[in-house]
């Protein structure tokens, strides 16, 4: 098949959840056989030299300033019917290209990358009949609804709800005006079906590269908990502030040994002059794979949010212990207990990890299951196959 990825970055490096997620669909269309071109916006945030993936696919990349400014987004918040969140990937040099692109080529497929970019679906089907798929890596609202529900302050609170509802509304719109919809996680489908009845919804994970997976035969440092996430997005540093302030003194009273390592890309001042006893912040690290592996039991302590954690796969994948919340685990089919460990209250989260650290950590048997898990539901190839079934439903 012939197939426009339209991406809200371009896909590389893949060190985050959503450039993991993005370039292991293109690397995994290219592996098999598909003819691709990949259309990105280049953003002053994520900015790459527009050949990074020619050896994947043919790139086309486009400069938008997509930096947040508060004057804008309060200009959008009285004025603008349409969520700043979308708002700032509106671009005439995106769209012109975009335009450039479907007039002097057909495609099989046309392949969005998030519900940032679905405004741009209406340029597209003044070009093309051809299939449109929207990829939603979150149900967008969720993530602010459930950041307002924990939020203490008036105006922030007012703002999120305000902006969930907003983008609730876009969401709504634009799930019917595509022909298929990849949602990530079966509880992201039971919204879109409510909100787009009929359409037709398949549930395709991210996947990731299992090839390289980790044997469980490494031993990590006795007693450590690592932390590793995108900092620079809003529910991470949500959570990661709620362990410190409820999980960690705790944690730590009962368990003196304990040391907890944080890495994280773009980590904030207030994170990097931490000076709480027993805890080292790395900040940005090279390798993430090795990070993990030189500790033991990892964290993602997540209240808001959406979709699947593709750090949870990749730390199953490295043959880690992970500690999750309910909402952090949510999109992965797993087991408490068999191959991941669930709390959700401090009161549980001290408790999981006091017992996790009383048996001696490292467990092995957690860790075997957990690479099981990556291998049979996870495993890029499988989630390829779902993807390009879909397309042939629609093409059918």
């Amino acid at each position: 098949m012939k197939i426009l990825q339209i991406c809200f970055r371009i896909p590389y490096p893949p060190h985050d959840g959503g450039a993991i997620a993005m370039y292991n669909i293109t690397k995994g269309l290219k592996e098999q056989g598909h003819d691709l071109t990949v259309l990105a916006f280049n953003t002053p945030k994520h900015f790459q030299e527009s050949n990074v993936l020619d050896h994947l696919a043919k790139i086309k990349a486009v400069f938008v300033n997509t930096e947040v400014s508060l004057w804008k987004a309060l200009v959008n918040f009285f004025f603008k019917s349409i969520p700043y969140n979308i708002e700032r990937f509106i671009a005439a040099d995106f769209e012109k290209a975009l335009a450039d692109i479907l007039t002097k080529e057909k495609f099989d497929i046309i392949h969005f990358e998030g519900t940032y970019i679905a405004w741009y679906v209406d340029v597209v089907r003044k070009y093309t009949s051809a299939p449109v798929v929207l990829r939603t890596h979150n149900c967008e609202y969720l993530i602010w609804e459930r950041l307002a529900a924990n939020e203490n302050n008036f105006l922030r609170k007012f703002y999120f709800k305000n902006l969930s509802r907003r983008l609730k509304k876009f969401e709504q719109e634009y799930y019917r005006k595509v022909d298929g919809i990849a949602v990530i996680s079966g509880e992201d489908k039971k919204f879109v079906e409510h909100c787009a009845p009929g359409a037709k919804i398949s549930v395709i994970p991210v996947g990731i590269e299992t090839g390289n997976a980790a044997t469980v035969n490494i031993t990590p440092e006795a007693w450590t908990i690592l932390y590793i996430g995108a900092l620079e997005w809003q529910p991470n540093m949500e959570g990661l502030k709620w362990f410190l302030d409820n999980v960690w003194p705790k944690a730590l009273a009962l368990n003196p040994q304990l040391k907890l390592h944080i890495a994280g890309k773009r980590t904030p001042e207030e994170i990097l002059n931490l000076k709480l006893p027993n805890v080292q912040v790395h900040g940005f690290v090279e390798d993430a794979d090795l990070f993990m592996k030189k500790y033991d039991l990892m964290i993602v302590p997540l209240l808001s949010g959406s979709g699947m954690r593709v750090k949870i796969l990749d730390g199953m994948k490295s043959g880690k212990c992970i500690l999750s919340s309910l909402i952090g685990a949510e999109g992965i089919e797993y087991e408490n207990g068999k191959n991941i460990l669930i709390a959700d209250t401090p009161q549980e989260w001290v408790q999981v990890i006091s017992r996790y650290f009383s048996k001696g950590g490292n467990n092995i048997q957690l860790r075997k299951n957990a690479l099981e898990l990556v291998h049979s539901k996870y495993d890029n190839k499988l989630i390829i196959k779902k993807l390009t079934d879909l397309y042939k439903d629609l093409l059918s």
